[in-house]
């Protein structure tokens, strides 16, 4: 859950809220209007236009998209990589309160799987805007009156085209290596959340080596994918 809807009850409990209530009332409300129409906020995820649409163009639209969806993925790797040290850490423990050890685990997994599904949702915007885009250019290919400029311009709309594929397919794979990561690191948490002993934990090392190499795998997916992104972005703003 969000910290900041945990906390909302005990801030409406304060004499700071009962002093300040229409202050507190049109920050919230403030804050509700970004995150319904910012393009990374929770409207984007219900569907729900985001405000660049209205004044932007469809390929700045597509770029500030296609930025995002990049720094959900250097974000989700940086993630994954810390989740498998803290898991690591945990097959090598010494001794200690291994439940705390388990709490910070838990965390852990928990950020790597809130960063996969950002990197998820981000990468459907990639998808909507391109769509967008492509569309309006179709719509727009049959107003030209030369035909020597409209096959030109239907060279450059192929290209983009295809080049847009290329990098969404290249942010799907990327996207689906974090599935079997996920899955591998989830059993390790309730594993160990119901064996809190060392002979237990010992007994994940042989699994820990198979996670790193999935991660390392998962990381060099993810860079691809960037650099992909960065390739496009180049083509398209040129």
């Amino acid at each position: 859950m969000n910290p900041f809807v945990k906390f909302l009850p005990m801030l409406m409990n304060t004499k700071l809220f009962s002093k300040h209530k229409k202050w507190v009332v049109v920050i919230a409300g403030l804050l509700g209007l970004y995150q319904m129409f910012s393009p990374n906020g929770v409207g984007a995820n219900w569907g729900i236009p985001s405000i660049d649409t209205f004044y932007a163009e469809p390929r700045d639209v597509l770029i500030n998209r296609v930025e995002a969806a990049s720094e959900a993925q250097q974000e989700t790797a940086k993630e994954f990589k810390s989740a498998l040290e803290k898991f690591k850490e945990v097959t090598h423990f010494e001794g200690g309160d291994l439940e705390k050890k388990f709490s910070i685990l838990s965390a852990a997994y928990h950020r790597s799987e809130d960063s996969a599904k950002n990197v998820s949702q981000r990468v459907d915007r990639v998808v909507a805007a391109t769509n967008k885009l492509l569309d309006e250019w179709r719509d727009e290919l049959e107003q030209y009156h030369d035909d020597t400029i409209r096959r030109k311009a239907e060279a450059q709309f192929d290209e983009t085209r295809l080049s847009a594929q290329k990098l969404i397919a290249a942010m799907r794979n990327a996207e689906s290596k974090t599935k079997p990561v996920l899955g591998a690191f989830k059993d390790q948490v309730l594993f160990i959340k119901h064996n809190l002993n060392m002979q237990a934990i010992n007994s994940l090392t042989q699994e820990t080596a198979i996670i790193e190499r999935d991660v390392a795998q998962l990381i060099q997916e993810m860079e691809a994918s960037i650099a992909e992104a960065e390739q496009f972005i180049s083509s398209i703003s040129s």
